[in-house]
């Protein structure tokens, strides 16, 4: 009697758990995923010398040195010509440049595979590199080239001019300066492409680059905050390893191939898609930017299985005219991060079921999420025994204060599930944030102390984030002075900076709008003119043109007699985004901007054509 009760008890047990944890199975699969990539680089620290993800390349050449690499165009290259080119290009810089290893050098290229060979060559002697964004000038360039403290810049041929820019600066720092070319007539610039065609292609001795430690700084990638210009985040090799394991935790094999179409200087496109696939070992299409129309053709013509996507992205293939070959492809996963919910459900109706695996971090970041479930929305999943090892929490923020709110004990509150916080990760020595490249200031800035015990440290993401009752995590809102448009984070004081260099304008608080059917929020400025001027709408675009990457340009300008400030007087950002930029409820003068007339004034029939979806932004 009691072994019939024991078995069916049982019997029944499987449902019941299911039931009572329906994701439980998904979320200890998850959770031995994770824990094997932490014993997997324990073992790689273990190793003498420590075993880079440079390494990793060099073993994937011995164990297929003739499968293709990088695809290109019209071009293919094998993991063994990546090794070689590579090797030339060490040599090259080695001959004619004082490179040596720590030493770091700052690479300015759109996607192309140069850019990889040059990556693989530098870190061959033991060098850190810095990746431009390869649409910023003058004083922003010049900025972040000089915060990373590199040696030496190496640019592509077709940004020379903008190299120029800014060559009286760097040749007073007695900074090396390369372009990729074969000829080059301006004083202080080198020519590098010569020099590497006749460089010998012989491996170079792992002894160059014998210092570099788990620890160590392997890159410095760039990510816009409050300063108002560009910070270098220290990404060190334990976080390149961190993030070339992402393919792997989401199902990504060596059989499949990947579509790399963002800009390489971005995280996603180097350490998610470039480093992640020579973890994995597989072939990389790689484009020169992302194109709605050529998109779906280049995964059937190369037999693509994983995409990489911002949210714009998906949102630009469901806006292409339909076709009756939607569906005719090989993907299966999709890797990224801002997609929104309602563009998530119309990919998958139209293209098909793709696994979407919605990803959270920041660059700088120690803590992030991945939505291996594909619930639709979310990004990520809350799992109580990974909370235990990287801890983290939503705390309770006061978005009028701009701070979090504390007990009576000056403690931070944790949000209950359902109630959005701004999420924070506890900075230890398995979740460390490193911080910014000769900035002390912002990367103290976020540090976040006394949290939940006197004297602890998080991470301040600035993010607010939501937790549902089943532990799906979503993505709310950004706090603080950056907002995201097209996959690129926009810092206000950098765009406040510009435009108050523009003759009529006094004063100038930027900020950003949603706009129906758009991810992200786009650019806008409330200004107060100088006393006597009128506004100059064709200056002030000649000014944001010349000075911003169009995603930062503001596209609209609200003039007022007078910008709001609070009690500590900061100026007032949160109305005037609830505001938005409709002239129907705004009676000060509203500017839309028109790539060829510049600033002009907004009327309703614009504004109804923008929210409608007639006119996309």
């Amino acid at each position: 009697m009691y072994l019939y009760s024991f078995l069916a008890g049982l019997a029944i047990l499987p449902l019941f758990l299911y039931i009572r944890f329906p994701y439980l199975i998904h979320d200890l699969r998850f959770f031995a995923r994770s824990i094997r990539c932490g014993i997997q680089i324990s073992k790689y620290k273990k190793k003498k010398p420590f075993f880079t993800i440079l390494d990793c390349f060099l073993d994937k050449v011995k164990q297929h040195p003739d499968k293709p690499f990088i695809v290109f165009e019209n071009s293919t290259y094998s993991y063994l010509d990546a090794d070689k080119q590579s090797n030339k290009i060490a040599r090259s810089l080695m001959e004619f440049s004082s490179l040596k290893e720590g030493d770091t050098v700052a690479l300015f290229f759109g996607n192309e595979p140069m850019y990889v060979f040059l990556w693989l060559g530098l870190s061959k002697i033991g060098c850190k590199i810095a990746l431009l964004n390869h649409s910023i000038r003058s004083k922003s360039l010049l900025h972040c080239f000089s915060c990373s403290g590199a040696n030496a810049l190496i640019a592509a041929t077709e940004l020379k001019g903008a190299v120029e820019e800014i060559l009286p600066a760097l040749r007073e720092q007695n900074i090396s300066v390369f372009i990729l070319s074969e000829e080059c007539n301006t004083l202080g610039i080198e020519t590098l492409s010569d020099k590497i065609s006749k460089a010998s292609d012989k491996p170079l001795s792992p002894d160059l680059r014998s210092n570099v430690m788990l620890k160590s700084p392997a890159l410095y990638i760039y990510t816009s905050g409050t300063t108002g210009l560009p910070k270098a985040a220290v990404i060190t090799h334990e976080r390149v390893w961190l993030a070339s394991f992402l393919l792997g935790l989401v199902g990504v094999s060596s059989d499949d191939v990947l579509y790399v179409c963002l800009p390489l200087y971005h995280t996603s496109a180097f350490l998610m898609g470039l480093t992640g696939a020579i973890d994995r070992g597989m072939t990389v299409i790689l484009r020169r930017k992302f194109s709605a129309s050529q998109f779906w053709d280049d995964c059937r013509k190369y037999n693509v299985t994983v995409i990489q996507y911002i949210g714009e992205i998906m949102r630009y293939l469901c806006n292409t005219p339909k076709k009756v070959n939607d569906r005719d492809h090989k993907v299966r996963i999709a890797v990224g991060n801002g997609i929104r919910a309602d563009t998530w459900s119309e990919f998958l109706h139209r293209f098909g079921d793709v696994q979407i695996r919605e990803c959270y971090g920041a660059t700088e970041g120690n803590v992030g999420f991945i939505n291996y479930m594909g619930k639709v929305g979310a990004i990520g999943k809350d799992i109580s025994f990974l909370r235990k090892i990287t801890p983290y929490a939503l705390i309770k923020y006061d978005t009028e204060r701009e701070e979090p709110v504390r007990d009576s004990k000056g403690l931070c509150i944790e949000v209950p599930r359902g109630e959005t916080g701004l999420f924070v990760g506890k900075i230890t020595k398995l979740s460390p944030f490193i911080g910014y490249a000769k900035n002390n200031e912002q990367t103290e800035k976020k540090r976040l102390k006394d949290v939940f015990e006197k004297g602890d440290l998080y991470f301040n993401s600035g993010d607010l984030l939501k937790i549902d009752q089943d532990g799906f995590v979503y993505f709310q809102d950004r706090i603080g002075d950056t907002f995201r448009w097209k996959g690129e984070n926009v810092a206000t004081n950098e765009v406040t900076d510009i435009l108050i260099t523009v003759d009529c304008i006094e004063e100038a608080n930027v900020y950003g709008v949603k706009v129906p059917g758009h991810e992200g929020r786009i650019g806008m400025a409330a200004v107060k003119l100088k006393d006597g001027q009128e506004f100059d709408g064709s200056d002030t675009y000649e000014c944001v043109k010349t000075s911003l990457p169009i995603y930062a340009r503001p596209r609209f300008i609200r003039i007022q007699n007078s910008l709001a400030l609070t009690g500590t007087f900061k100026k007032i950002k949160v109305k005037l985004a609830e505001d938005g930029f409709n002239p129907a409820t705004i009676h000060d003068p509203l500017y839309i901007l028109d790539e060829n007339k510049g600033y002009i004034p907004m009327t309703q029939e614009m504004y109804d054509s923008i929210s409608s979806g007639r006119v996309r932004l």
